[in-house]
């Protein structure tokens, strides 16, 4: 069994709830991913994704240096632990329609789970692209 811990990021950029979302989109453009965690301290309080910043923020022509992350980020996180089997991480991911998981442990997080570590794994079904097909499917 693969878990979670043995596929994460440990390494993972976040924002805070009171930075502008500029913040978050610099980091997104940095690392090249489309969603951050939004964290105090060490604890994800919620998830701001590119699509969360257009539609809250540019579609309205609001000022992206001026609105901050806890305006428009989504505060319901779906998180997993470090213990999570990699299945069971790809199917969280296809049923809530999300590539990235807050790994948490303890009430913070140390780590991140996307799909593409998913990819990495040897998994059975192709689980990985199984969960980002549903995922695509379901966004359309």
């Amino acid at each position: 069994m693969t878990t979670v811990r043995e596929i994460m990021s440990k390494e993972v950029k976040v924002c805070t709830p009171h930075e502008p979302v500029a913040a978050a989109a610099k980091i997104m453009r940095d690392v090249n991913c489309g969603s951050v965690p939004v964290c105090e301290g060490k604890k994800v309080v919620g998830m701001i994704t590119d699509r969360d910043i257009v539609i809250n923020c540019v579609a309205d022509g609001k000022d992206c240096n001026s609105i901050h992350c806890h305006d428009v980020m989504t505060s319901e996180v779906i998180t997993c632990t470090p213990d999570t089997d990699a299945h069971e991480c790809a199917r969280m991911m296809a049923d809530h329609q999300i590539r990235r998981i807050p790994v948490v442990q303890n009430g913070e997080m140390v780590g991140i789970c996307a799909i593409g570590d998913l990819a990495t794994v040897d998994i059975h079904i192709n689980e990985a692209g199984d969960a980002l097909s549903q995922i695509s499917q379901q966004l359309q």
